[in-house]
């Protein structure tokens, strides 16, 4: 499902924003720094600080993530329902290195600690041309 143009979106380093409801219907936008890609099927989203967005895809499972292509100017819209979370294993290992990695260099080592990669299956997946 995912295009292979789409893959290089998720690592260019530009914030992602993650959209979720409420079983009751009120909405949250939340910035991630990174989705990571899975397989053509599947991306993950690292849970650190999101306990809002956590509850909120666990009583509605339905979210949006929007990733920012600069250089073609296409944002990706990508309709996605959670499906589990993994605290361990291959791609929770990247995750927690990756973003080990970014702490250590900001000098905020240890503090940003990966809860979780949360895996979500994609639905589908939209280009909006940026004018």
């Amino acid at each position: 499902m995912l295009p292979a143009e789409v893959r290089p979106v998720m690592e260019n380093g530009i914030p992602v924003i993650l959209a979720t409801c409420s079983r009751d219907g009120v909405p949250n936008v939340s910035i991630v720094s990174r989705v990571y890609y899975i397989d053509a099927d599947q991306v993950a989203v690292s849970f650190q600080f999101f306990n809002k967005t956590i509850r909120n895809v666990r009583e509605n499972p339905y979210a949006t993530i929007i990733l920012n292509d600069l250089v073609k100017a296409i944002r990706w819209q990508l309709e996605v329902e959670y499906d589990h979370s993994e605290t361990d294993g291959p791609v929770f290992d990247e995750m927690n290195l990756h973003i080990e990695a970014l702490a250590t260099a900001t000098g905020m080592s240890g503090i940003f600690r990966l809860r979780s990669a949360d895996i979500y299956r994609v639905k589908s997946v939209v280009p909006i041309p940026v004018s």
